[in-house]
């Protein structure tokens, strides 16, 4: 576990990291490894509703409710399951979860900003 989930914080009334995990169908352990965390630290912060309080574990949780939301629009929920699970093209077999969990978020939100604007991959 790395020093990033060292400290946390209530979280504003509109995070929901349940939620968000759920919405985005992920296991705790899929999203412990994008955080670099424990299991058992989302499992934490899910009880006591409570998020890091680094900033980029903050940049992280926006990202991923970005990803959520476009993703949504674009795919609706189960294509956006869907999307999140299966290899990139260009992207050497990596899946959108595996750019966010190596901090690469924003080629996702790109990803997804191309196919919504309709220029596709």
């Amino acid at each position: 576990m790395s020093s990033r989930a060292a400290t946390s914080q209530a979280q504003p009334p509109d995070v929901d990291i349940a939620k968000l995990r759920a919405d985005l169908h992920l296991s705790r352990e899929k999203l412990a490894r994008v955080f670099d965390v424990s299991a058992k630290t989302i499992e934490r912060w899910e009880a006591r509703h409570t998020l890091p309080s680094t900033a980029a574990n903050r940049r992280l949780v926006s990202e991923l409710r970005e990803i959520l939301d476009l993703g949504t629009v674009v795919y609706g929920k189960e294509g956006l399951r869907q999307f999140l699970l299966l290899p990139l093209p260009g992207n050497e077999g990596t899946t959108p979860l595996q750019l966010v969990e190596r901090g690469r978020a924003e080629e996702v939100l790109a990803v997804l900003a191309s196919d919504y604007e309709g220029a596709g991959l």
